[in-house]
């Protein structure tokens, strides 16, 4: 195989990893549609928090930056994910911020305030870098610390799990799409010879694995428990 067959080979299998990156995001993306229903049907964000959607909007929109062609010139299906997901994330604040009660409200809308102006300020600030290299590093090192928060959050569902030996908190599409997502986005990352998207796709692919085979053992485990035959005794 030529040098030439073997690039459109690669960029071929690059952009396929990128795509199917994109479609398992979406799962991600819609999984807090059931817990949003709930809130506009209660008409009260009742005990759920915003926060981690606040997270989600900061690190799609830092992520959608870099993969914009002003900082990285090959990293198109990074912008299309993260731009689809800032939208999902924003229209979920909206939400909370439109039946959370007063004191959540003021919270969410000032951290919402906060995170458009760290966007800005990261926007603008990478602008005035004038060595495309160097803009695309400092952009790029932030996309990558923000990702690596972002999977990092799953630590504490795991843990949950392992104490209280149940995966009732821990949807197996949820962790199906999570590991999906990663590992595609670890492929494309890898064929783009691109640290800034690998690096934080591999700790999440091998988070994702955890987590299944936690879903896996502890559902397995669950379901021998219920097939044990109930021992009666008569006093």
């Amino acid at each position: 195989m030529s040098f030439s067959a073997a690039y459109s080979v690669c960029v071929v299998a690059k952009d396929a990893a990128g795509i199917a990156g994109n479609i398992f995001a979406f799962g991600l993306f819609v999984s807090p549609i059931p817990t949003f229903r709930r809130i506009i049907r209660n008409g009260s964000t009742e005990m759920f928090s915003g926060l981690p959607y606040i997270y989600s909007l900061m690190n799609c929109l830092i992520c959608m930056w870099y993969g914009m062609p002003l900082v990285s010139s090959d990293n198109l299906l990074v912008t299309t994910v993260n731009s689809i997901g800032a939208v999902f994330q924003f229209v979920y604040i909206i939400i909370f911020l439109v039946h959370a009660e007063k004191s959540k409200k003021v919270r969410m809308f000032g951290l919402l305030l906060a995170v458009i102006g760290i966007f800005l300020i990261i926007l603008f600030g990478s602008l005035q870098v004038t060595d495309s290299q160097t803009r695309r590093f400092l952009v790029g090192f932030l996309s990558c610390a923000s990702l690596i928060s972002m999977f990092a959050s799953p630590l504490f569902i795991i843990k949950l799990v392992i104490q209280t030996k149940s995966v009732e908190f821990m949807p197996f599409y949820l962790s199906l799409s999570t590991f999906l997502m990663s590992t595609s986005f670890l492929v494309y990352g890898l064929l783009n010879e691109d640290p800034f998207i690998y690096v934080p796709n591999g700790i999440g692919t091998v988070l994702g694995i955890v987590q299944l085979v936690l879903y896996f053992y502890y559902e397995s485990k669950s379901r021998e428990e219920s097939r044990e035959p109930l021992i009666v005794s008569y006093a």
